[in-house]
């Protein structure tokens, strides 16, 4: 994808979500050299209207042979370096749907502007130094967004809350590496190193990108989010513990057990992170082959799940089944919910040697959703949560980055440690800086660039 950016060639691509019969606007971007004359061709802009940077026409995109009238029409025009891009870049706006955008699409192509790839609109505004590659990636991120933290998080990296420290550690490096080279070249004509003050300035580094890489998991977390199934035997109110929490009625909700015969999924956000609830149907020994489907899938749901709410009926107390089920899944992270609590005096004793956390909930009179929501968090915060700075968030790729710059200053103060020659120093210390770079964009291959911006939506 790369070489085809490089040839500077004019790309195009529906840049809003279509759903047919849905969305009022739906958006045909163009960036390149040919964009301007190539709408310049295809929309007639009636009366005096002044093709200016930055200014929004109204008209008409028409068959340029033809003359047939496509679509009624918007057309902001950004001409460089003004522009997402840095490229001259046309916007059409045209009717939601299907049909206007796909053909006014099509016109541009046939003008010849070609269809653009994942991501390369966000790929040539890093290539033209727009953005750096931690910006680029906060886009995605914040298109992608499941939740208002998330979207926060993807913020904070556009405005370069990941790329100034970065940046700030990789120029501490090279600091370091000019001073260590000018003692190799120069040893006859310069004071000797400050070894103290050397290994102090690593120290600091690497305390840095610990604490950066600290935000991995968080960053993870806000990205995917948790996979959280309810499981227990049939008729314990798994789906009205569902329907309480999402507070809607995804499940059906019936006295009859065996009523869920599927998987039912939901998608909250809790405390900021994005829960995908599956409803399971009850564990038990089913006759019905339709059931026993439905009963494997939930021993799947669980095996795959985060985090496993093993539900059980307070009436009933701890049963047989229950601790059948519980053999299953008390590897997995776990809370016991004992549901239809209103319905005893007392709760029932669980005959755990080690019990799990414990949330008493009636869903069907919507009591104890707010304590089995913190318990959720108490969960992911012990797990994942662990991060001082919020602001960042990193991703994989970057956290694998800086896991190398972590190991690379690690040698480097072993190399010092050991007391081995300076040439020595900076093998470790270029390792280092080139994996700090590969954050920002500074150190990166083509073929780990084609990598990112695949992941991207046609359009962005």
């Amino acid at each position: 994808m790369t070489d085809s950016v490089l040839r500077h060639d004019t790309i195009a691509a529906i840049a809003t979500a279509i759903v047919p019969q849905q969305g009022s606007v739906g958006i045909v971007r163009l960036s390149g050299p040919e964009a301007v004359s190539i709408a310049r061709v295809l929309f007639q802009a009636p009366g005096r209207q002044f093709w200016e940077s930055h200014r929004i026409l109204y008209g008409f995109v028409r068959h340029p042979a033809t003359r047939q009238m496509i679509d009624e029409a918007l057309l902001l025009l950004m001409l460089a370096p003004r522009s997402y891009t840095r490229e001259d870049v046309v916007e059409l706006h045209c009717h939601g749907g299907i049909m206007a955008v796909q053909q006014v699409l099509q016109l541009c192509l046939e003008q010849g502007a070609r269809l653009a790839q994942p991501g390369e609109f966000t790929l040539r505004a890093f290539l033209n130094g727009r953005l750096d590659l931690t910006q680029a990636e906060s886009i995605a991120d914040l298109v992608g967004s499941q939740s208002p933290q998330a979207a926060q998080a993807a913020l904070a990296g556009l405005q370069g809350k990941l790329a100034h420290p970065i940046r700030q550690l990789r120029a501490t490096c090279l600091d370091v590496l000019s001073e260590v080279e000018a003692r190799i070249d120069f040893e006859d004509d310069l004071p000797p190193l400050d070894e103290v003050a050397i290994q102090q300035q690593i120290a600091q580094v690497r305390a840095q990108v610990e604490q950066i890489l600290a935000t991995a998991d968080r960053g993870e977390l806000l990205r995917t989010g948790l996979k959280v199934a309810i499981v227990g035997r049939p008729n314990v109110g798994k789906s009205s513990l569902l329907n309480a929490w999402s507070r809607s009625d995804r499940a059906i909700v019936t006295d009859l057990p065996g009523t869920t015969r599927d998987v039912v999924e939901s998608q909250l956000v809790v405390g900021g992170i994005p829960v995908q609830v599956l409803d399971t149907a009850g564990i038990r020994d089913a006759a019905d082959q339709v059931e026993r489907i439905g009963v494997e899938r939930s021993r799947q749901a669980a095996q795959t799940a985060d985090l496993v709410l093993l539900t059980i009926d307070a009436q009933a107390g701890w049963t047989a089944a229950d601790q059948a089920i519980y053999e299953q899944v008390h590897h997995r992270p776990l809370i016991l919910v004992i549901n239809k609590i209103d319905l005893v005096a007392t709760p029932p004793e669980i005959p755990l040697a080690a019990t799990p956390p414990i949330v008493q909930t009636a869903a069907a009179q919507d009591q104890g959703i707010e304590a089995l929501e913190q318990a959720i968090l108490d969960h992911a915060r012990a797990g994942k949560l662990h991060a001082a700075n919020l602001d960042l968030a990193i991703n994989q790729r970057q956290a694998a980055a800086l896991t190398r710059a972590q190991i690379a200053l690690q040698q480097v103060q072993d190399t010092i440690a050991n007391q081995l020659p300076l040439d020595f120093w900076t093998i470790d210390l270029r390792s280092a800086i080139q994996a700090l770079g590969e954050i920002t964009g500074e150190d990166i291959t083509e073929s780990m660039l084609d990598q990112i911006f695949s992941r991207f939506c046609i359009g962005k």
